[in-house]
């Protein structure tokens, strides 16, 4: 698929790979519909995408504000081709002592945020015989200590992929799924800099820990698109390692025995010296959710 004069929505648009797949697209002609919560870095990045772009200020978690937003990019730009289903949020912490409203926040966000947005976008997508990408992640398929809730989402939102993929495709509608290993955009660079869980990643050996730039998922994400692709791994190796997806959590379970006593300790001091929130609040899209939520 020739992106040229095709209307590409993207959420989660103001930073980091959302960013970078607007300015692609828009270098090869696109019309980029740039939604997120950030207006200033929308209003940003739409004005280096040039003069076919435009963003829309929406929470994806509400059904009124995905509503509008593309009720108003189908007004500006006559319809919707394709649409990349990338805003996602997380937050750090253990299940018996992360902030719960933090925890649920990222499933509401990366994956019922996921949910909302096809689901407004794809009658619009249908009638265009267009092309639908969520975004899942290699959390998808190693599930860590420390990031349930984002496993959680990012494996609920693969699953959603492959089950919508089989109920379109007599419309000719293409469904594909990401699964970006760590990149450095500001979410995996501030969880990096996290007093307990930025060691923790940090310090596990192998590809698994190692951060990719952001160009790698850019480039990777634009054939993707090109192509229509079903699965698209940023980089191929997580591929491979989808093939052992089953031995994967022994494996993890065996390494956190290790770890996992004092990380458990150092997180409950965090806690008790930053406070419940400030302590599982990830990057500069998860405090722009917070404020966005009052």
């Amino acid at each position: 698929m020739n992106v040229k004069g095709k209307v590409v929505l993207i959420t989660g648009a103001a930073r980091g790979i959302g960013a970078g797949l607007a300015r692609r697209m828009a270098a090869q002609g696109a019309k980029v519909a740039l939604v997120g919560l950030e207006p200033d870095e929308l209003k940003r990045v739409a004005a280096e995408c040039g003069a076919d772009a435009a963003f829309w200020e929406a929470d994806v978690t509400s059904w009124d504000a995905m509503e509008k937003a593309v009720a108003g990019v189908v007004e500006h730009f006559g319809g919707i081709d394709v649409v990349v289903a990338n805003a996602g949020i997380a937050a750090t912490g253990f299940a018996r002592s992360i902030d719960r409203r933090a925890f649920e926040r990222v499933i509401e966000v990366d994956l019922l945020g996921v949910w909302r947005t096809v689901r407004v976008c794809l009658p619009h997508v249908i009638e265009r015989k267009g092309y639908v990408l969520i975004i899942s992640s290699l959390a998808a398929v190693v599930h860590i200590p420390g990031n349930a809730a984002y496993s959680a989402a990012k494996a609920g939102v693969e699953a959603f992929a492959n089950s919508l993929r089989a109920e379109v495709q007599h419309l000719r509608v293409a469904v594909g799924v990401a699964h970006p290993t760590w990149i450095a955009t500001d979410m995996v660079n501030s969880a990096d800099k996290h007093p307990v869980f930025g060691a923790l990643r940090t310090s596990t050996p192998g590809l698994l820990s190692k951060t990719y730039p952001q160009s790698l998922a850019v480039d990777l994400l634009d054939e993707g698109i090109a192509r229509r692709s079903r699965v698209i791994h940023v980089p191929s190796w997580v591929g491979v390692l989808k093939l052992v997806r089953a031995l994967i959590p022994r494996a993890v379970e065996l390494a956190s025995r290790r770890f996992m006593p004092a990380a458990d300790k150092a997180a409950i001091e965090d806690i008790a010296k930053r406070g419940e929130q400030e302590s599982s609040i990830v990057g500069p899209g998860g405090r722009a959710d917070l404020e966005a939520r009052g």
